[in-house]
């Protein structure tokens, strides 16, 4: 898995083969496949691997009695998370493997993810379906655009807290 993801960040999710991998990880191509059957099984394991640590990074957050500062504090950890690996949250937020899914047991270590997200927007009166979609299209479309137009810098990661105040003001318990 190491060297799988060694060579995604490299050189993007697209360039990883099972000989590229094996050629990395200093092992024959035969010998991949003693561990993963496919490319797609990989992605899979890489997928799982990538929204358990998501989990674990954004359950480690801690609480307060300001569920407007935890959800901008969430966002802004969030955003960051993403942009410290752009490989990862393509993986994870992005479609960017032509023919790769996420098999139903990874893909359920992200909805325990997307849970927290749930929770902490109720926390704030949140409670429409809808406007979960509104905040992880917000949130995702922050990281889309600091990867795209500024990697390395914080146009867009600056803009965390006035996208939460914004989009409370909208959606939030008092509307």
């Amino acid at each position: 898995m190491e060297a799988a993801w060694g060579l995604v960040r490299d050189n993007g999710l697209a360039a990883l083969s099972l000989r590229e991998l094996a050629k990395r990880a200093g092992i024959t191509t035969p010998t991949v496949y003693a561990y993963f059957e496919s490319k797609n099984a990989i992605l899979d394991a890489m997928f799982a691997q990538a929204a358990q640590s998501f989990v674990e990074f954004m359950s480690s957050l801690e609480a307060s009695d300001d569920p407007e500062a935890d959800l901008a504090a969430a966002v802004r950890a969030f955003v960051d998370f993403c942009v410290s690996d752009v490989a990862r949250y393509q993986l994870l937020f992005q479609h960017s493997v032509p023919g790769f899914t996420p098999s139903p047991e990874s893909y359920e270590v992200a909805v325990r993810a997307l849970a927290l997200a749930r929770d902490l927007l109720a926390r704030n009166g949140v409670h429409d379906p809808r406007h979960l979609d509104i905040w992880t299209a917000i949130t995702t479309g922050l990281v889309g655009q600091q990867i795209s137009n500024d990697p390395g810098g914080d146009r867009w990661t600056g803009l965390t807290e006035d996208v939460t105040r914004m989009f409370l003001a909208q959606y939030g318990e008092s509307t």
